[in-house]
C-alpha cells in the first residue's frame, strides 16, 4: 500500500500545490519546519542506502559519470541562460539558478520506475548527485548567481552540510549497524518524504503567492522551458555518449527533476525574499512533465536494445 501511495507522488504534489494556492493559510504554518523536514527526507534516503550502494557507483563509473556530468553541466547553464533570455534579476534570477544547481530529487526514482527505465541507475545518480551537491550546489550558485544577489557560499555550504550530509550519514550508519531496527522504519520513510516535500512546496507557494502573481506568466513560462529543456538535453547528452535507450530515459528524468525542496530550503539563506519562489514552481512543473514523460514511455513499451 505504501509503495502505491508513494508512486502517486506526482499527483499529490499537483493537488498540494493547488490546495496551497487556493487556501494558503493551510500551509503557511509549516514555514519554521522547512529545514527540519528536508533533514527528514535526507535521513529517509540514508536509511535506504548501504555501503554496497557506494560500491555500485564505483562499479559503474561510465553510466553514473554520464548522468552526473549532465546533471551539473546542463541544468546550471540552462538556468543561467534562461535568466538572461527573460531578463530576470535579483531574487528570481538567483532562485532559478539555485534550483538549477540542485541535485536530482528522490521523486525522479519513482518517475524512472513508471517510465520503465533503469531504476538502479536512477538511485545511484540521485545518491551521487546529492553527495556532490554538498560542495557543487553552493559554489556553482555563487559563481552563476553572484551578480544578482550577494551569495554567501560558506553559509550555503553549512546549510547543505546540515540538511543533506549529516542526515544521510546518520541514516547510512543506522542502516549499517542496526539493520533490523531500521527495516520497519524504512518502510515508512518514502511516504514521510512525500508528505514532507508536499508540505515544503505548498508552504513556499502559500507564502509567495502574491510574488508569483506579480512575476506573471513570464516566470511560469521560463521554468516550464527550463524543465522541458533539461529533459530533452539530458536525453540527447546520454545519446551522445552512446548510452542505451533505457539509460537515456533515466538520465533525461534525473536531469529534468531537481530536488526542489532542497532548493527552497537553501534559497531561504539568500538575502532576497523572492529567491524561494522558483523552487516551488519548479516542483510543480517537473512533476507534471515527468509524469507525462513516464506515460509516453510506458505507451512506447520497454526499450528494445
Amino acid at each position: 500500500m505504501f509503495s502505491r501511495i508513494t508512486n502517486l507522488f506526482w499527483l499529490w504534489t499537483i493537488l498540494g500545490v493547488g490546495w496551497a494556492w487556493l487556501i494558503p493559510d493551510h500551509f503557511m504554518w509549516f514555514a519554521p519546519y522547512i529545514s527540519p523536514a528536508l533533514g527528514v527526507i535526507m535521513l529517509g534516503m540514508g536509511l535506504t542506502l548501504t555501503v554496497d550502494n557506494f560500491k555500485d557507483v564505483l562499479s559503474k563509473p561510465k553510466e553514473v559519470g554520464i548522468g552526473i556530468g549532465a546533471q551539473f553541466l546542463i541544468m546550471p547553464l540552462l538556468g543561467w541562460s534562461i535568466t538572461k533570455l527573460f531578463g530576470f534579476e535579483g531574487g528570481i534570477a538567483a532562485g532559478i539558478i539555485l534550483v538549477s544547481c540542485c541535485p536530482g530529487g528522490t521523486a525522479s526514482n519513482v518517475i524512472v520506475y513508471l517510465a520503465r527505465a533503469n531504476v538502479a541507475l536512477s538511485v545511484l545518480m540521485t545518491m551521487s548527485s546529492t553527495i556532490l551537491a554538498i560542495v557543487l550546489t553552493p559554489y556553482m550558485t555563487g559563481w552563476l548567481a553572484g551578480e544578482h544577489v550577494p551569495i554567501d557560499e560558506w553559509a550555503l555550504l553549512k546549510k547543505t552540510l546540515s540538511v543533506v550530509l549529516l542526515p544521510i550519514v546518520i541514516g547510512v550508519g543506522l542502516n549499517h549497524y542496526f539493520p533490523k531496527a531500521v527495516k520497519p522504519i524504512s518502510l515508512w520513510s518514502p511516504l514521510l518524504s512525500v508528505i514532507s516535500i508536499i508540505l515544503i512546496v505548498g508552504c513556499i507557494i502559500a507564502l509567495k503567492k502574491q510574488a508569483i502573481i506579480d512575476a506573471g506568466w513570464s516566470l511560469l513560462l521560463a521554468i516550464l522551458i527550463l524543465h522541458l529543456g533539461a529533459f530533452t538535453l539530458g536525453y540527447f547528452f546520454a545519446k551522445l555518449f552512446k548510452a542505451s535507450e533505457e539509460n537515456c530515459r533515466t538520465v533525461s528524468i534525473e536531469v529534468g527533476m531537481q530536488n526542489s525542496g532542497l532548493g527552497a530550503a537553501l534559497a531561504s539563506t539568500l538575502a532576497n525574499p523572492l529567491a524561494p519562489v522558483p523552487a516551488a514552481i519548479s516542483a510543480f512543473f517537473h512533476c507534471c512533465i515527468g509524469s507525462a514523460y513516464a506515460a509516453i514511455c510506458r505507451r512506447m513499451g520497454p526499450p528494445k536494445e
